[in-house]
């Protein structure tokens, strides 16, 4: 029994959507089935120098057993493989939040470190179903119901779901024709995860013809619309939005006579690009923050006078960053010397913070209000200040800001 024939060329096809001419590729391999047949689906497909890698959280012992499970796969068809280890966790917050994030860092930094067009990820029909009755569970909005993209950007990589139009039986059923093993997290029995719940409750739902293909359909329509409010956020944005040395601002008024639905998207935008934040923040948040006229939220500073609403970095978001000459700091940031001139030696790039503002008394230099000098870059040697570019202290210095990959971010509200 050979399985369902098709799988590869489906494979084929959702790739030409997704990246026709690929050159380097990494693959995510937990071991469990969906991965595994997304490593041997590559691998047939055949268009792109491959690279694998396993996050090994630390959290059961059986963990490093299945990723050298993993790596055997791997040699077997010819692909490289990497364990990747997470040892950061306190035992604080929530679990598979915290195992996400982390292994989202982990991948983006070895995609990044071997130079890979794109990141593959073995999500599935089945997932886009359990995704979606967690974000219902949540009181999710047309963004939350959307779900998973098939490709999106952030953490500097771009990320592919080939699978989401195949069911995880399907799958499966192809493996085992293919005479191809995998293994069963055990975690996923657990009934005390949400996405377990939701997986029990999917199955419940079966009867009423809610299955994992329909559920699936429903958020690609929900992607439909969410692709229709986006262009009209856009074209709010081009008329009432400016940019600022790093600050987003908004006319106020503008602002105000747009539609609820328009107004969180554009604010909720202009949060995560300030911030270098790949998601939004919870809709009840961003109401309850906009219902002063200075708060703060998702590391920024939201504030309303003189007829605007401006957005800039909260100091006490970047008082503890330091970056050296010529490297990014708090993401976005660029500081180059002047052409000419000997640098000494220890500088470095801070925050100017209130001690720095208070050494630039000249306020007709300043290019942005005081609570956004707090938290723009500057040049230290130790606690000497050496240029403060936005504040007009040593102008000679060159301060650019970078482009955040954050600044159409994967479209998700977490209501």
């Amino acid at each position: 029994m050979a399985g369902p024939p098709d799988m590869p060329s489906r494979f084929a096809d959702a790739m030409q959507r997704l990246m026709p001419r690929p050159s380097r590729l990494g693959i995510a391999v937990s071991g469990g089935s969906d991965s595994i047949a997304l490593m041997n689906l590559a691998a047939i497909w055949g268009k792109a120098q491959l690279s694998v890698a396993t996050v090994d959280h630390g959290l059961r012992p059986e963990a490093l057993q299945e990723a050298h499970f993993v790596a055997q796969h791997a040699k077997a068809l010819g692909q490289p493989h990497k364990i990747l280890n997470w040892e950061a966790w306190d035992g604080r917050g929530n679990l598979q939040d915290a195992a996400r994030q982390a292994r989202q860092a982990l991948l983006a930094c070895w995609a990044r470190q071997e130079q890979l067009d794109a990141i593959l990820l073995g999500h599935t029909q089945d997932d886009q179903a359990e995704t979606f009755l967690m974000r219902l569970a949540r009181g999710s909005g047309i963004d939350g119901l959307a779900c998973m993209e098939g490709a999106h950007h952030s953490h500097g990589v771009i990320w592919l779901r080939p699978l989401l139009d195949m069911s995880r039986q399907e799958l499966r059923t192809w493996l085992t024709g293919r005479d191809q093993h995998w293994i069963d997290d055990p975690s996923n029995e657990n009934a005390g995860f949400d996405r377990v719940k939701a997986r029990k409750l999917r199955d419940l739902l079966l009867p009423l013809g809610l299955t994992p293909a329909r559920l699936a359909q429903t958020a690609s329509r929900m992607r439909d619309a969410r692709t229709v409010l986006e262009l009209e956020a856009d074209t709010a944005e081009h008329r009432i939005r400016r940019l600022e040395y790093g600050d987003i601002v908004f006319e106020a008024d503008a602002l105000d006579a747009l539609p609820d639905e328009t107004r969180y998207r554009l604010i909720a935008r202009a949060l995560c690009n300030v911030a270098s934040q790949p998601y939004r923040p919870r809709l009840k948040s961003l109401q309850r923050a906009l219902s002063s006229s200075r708060a703060t939220l998702h590391g920024c500073l939201i504030s309303r006078s003189r007829g605007v609403l401006r957005i800039a970095r909260e100091p006490r978001a970047v008082q503890t960053m330091r970056a050296e000459l010529g490297t990014p700091w708090d993401t976005r940031w660029l500081v180059a010397p002047p052409e000419k001139g000997v640098l000494c030696p220890g500088l470095h790039v801070a925050a100017l913070g209130a001690k720095g503002v208070a050494i630039c008394k000249d306020r007709s230099l300043w290019r942005v209000p005081r609570q956004s000098l707090l938290a723009s870059p500057a040049v230290w040697q130790d606690q000497h200040l050496i240029a403060a570019p936005l504040a007009g202290f040593a102008p000679e210095w060159r301060v650019t800001l970078r482009q955040s990959d954050t600044s159409d971010p994967e479209r998700l509200y977490s209501h």
